[in-house]
């Protein structure tokens, strides 16, 4: 008996392997500084937990509404018209999901038709290096992934014209993250506008159904005076792109698992009836006494968003500087999102003071903890253009970043 082909070819998550790594070696008394989940140290604001013990007291426990209660959505498509310029959503347009991932697996399930016998299958255009598991949901959709790689000498972001190459008749989606993951770069308004303007002469002529897939979950933690743009309002492109958001990151709220989705006009409404059909079959709705909690994180939780950002660039500020100090360390300045992906690949071809030879971003990634005790991510997974770098996550003490990346130097320097 075996499991399906399906589930037995899905690679497990790296940013889980190593942080259960880096767990257990704490477990055995190593001190170990943990540079892996990209989770916030900080802790959901108050008023968003008072608001969902007020729901539960109340008795909010019955079943809601598959893609929310139309209460929450209207917050949600109220918030995404006036911060995010996207035109035309009303609640009928927005889905709140389980988490982002999946608002954007049940979105890629939607969008994507498995192949017809003897055709081609729908392509996925993919800027990498990008979040492990957008691959992975294509492939589950019967989709197929076109990385379309990028360089830490450009910030790691798409140029108009690599988009444009990459583009066929067989594009389907094209999904950006801006702030992303695992770069910590962002595209500012005229990238975008530049991007969008790919994109539409291409469904003018040889892609008619291709659509943007925005995944917009750091949104809310950038730096450098860089203001947040959603291609989805430009208006030649917004019918046609679709923006996923949640509260996981900007709001401390990792655990509670909530996320979603909205188009714009007529395809939107079309995008969330079909996700909100999927999700009726598979989780139904998020917990009931959560719904209050979002409203009040969306309305009433500024200040303490605003708090984090700000100590995210204090802490941005300072990873840079301590990795731009290691020898032979190339590495974009983050200005979004909280990581930073150095490319580390100077190490290749050396050896630890251990005598472990390095020769690529798992062995290094490997090494660097078991040696010096500090948990990276390995590039390899993010594809093309990782393979070279690992992720560093700063969403951690100031003591613990320089603890750590001091770690991190005299281990590179020690290298023969």
């Amino acid at each position: 008996m075996e499991v399906s082909r399906r589930a037995g070819s899905l690679k497990p998550s790296t940013t889980l392997a190593v942080t259960a790594k880096a767990r257990e070696l704490k477990a055995q008394g190593v001190e170990v500084v943990s540079f892996a989940a990209g989770e916030p140290d900080f802790d959901t604001p108050q008023r968003v937990k008072d608001a969902l013990i007020e729901a539960l007291r109340r008795g909010e426990t019955k079943y809601a509404p598959v893609p929310g209660d139309p209460a929450t959505r209207k917050v949600i498509a109220d918030k995404l018209t006036r911060e995010n310029r996207l035109p035309g959503v009303t609640p009928d347009h927005v889905v709140i999901s389980s988490g982002g991932k999946q608002s954007l697996a049940l979105l890629l399930q939607a969008l994507i038709d498995p192949p017809s016998p003897g055709g081609a299958p729908a392509e996925v255009l993919l800027p990498t290096p990008a979040w492990v598991s957008y691959a992975p949901m294509t492939e589950l959709a019967q989709g197929r992934v076109v990385e379309i790689p990028t360089i830490a000498g450009a910030d790691f972001k798409v140029t108009p014209a690599a988009l444009e190459r990459a583009i066929t008749p067989n594009s389907r989606v094209l999904i950006l993250n801006s702030p992303g993951n695992p770069t910590g770069t962002m595209y500012d308004e005229s990238e975008l506008r530049a991007i969008a303007g790919v994109v539409a002469r291409a469904a003018a002529t040889i892609a008619p159904n291709l659509v943007v897939v925005s995944d917009e979950l750091y949104e809310k933690i950038i730096y450098a005076g860089i203001p947040h743009f959603s291609i989805g309002s430009v208006p030649e492109i917004a019918e046609r792109t679709v923006t996923v958001n949640g509260l996981s990151k900007a709001y401390a709220m990792t655990g509670w698992r909530i996320g979603y989705l909205a188009g714009s006009a007529g395809f939107g409404l079309k995008v969330a009836k079909a996700v909100a059909t999927l999700q009726s079959q598979s989780t139904t709705s998020i917990a009931t006494f959560e719904l209050p909690a979002i409203r009040a994180a969306l309305t009433e939780c500024a200040a303490e968003v605003e708090a984090m950002r700000r100590e995210y660039e204090s802490r941005a500020k300072i990873t840079y500087a301590l990795l731009k100090a290691i020898p032979g360390i190339v590495c974009p300045r983050p200005t979004g999102a909280f990581y930073a992906f150095p490319d580390i690949s100077c190490c290749f071809g050396r050896q630890s003071p251990a005598g472990r030879r390095i020769d690529s971003a798992a062995s290094f990634a490997g090494t660097l903890l078991e040696e010096a005790h500090v948990a990276v991510v390995p590039g390899e997974d993010f594809g093309a253009g990782g393979e070279r770098c690992v992720r560093v996550t700063f969403a951690c003490s100031e003591d613990e970043i320089r603890k750590g990346l001091g770690a991190m130097d005299r281990f590179i320097r020690a290298l023969r």
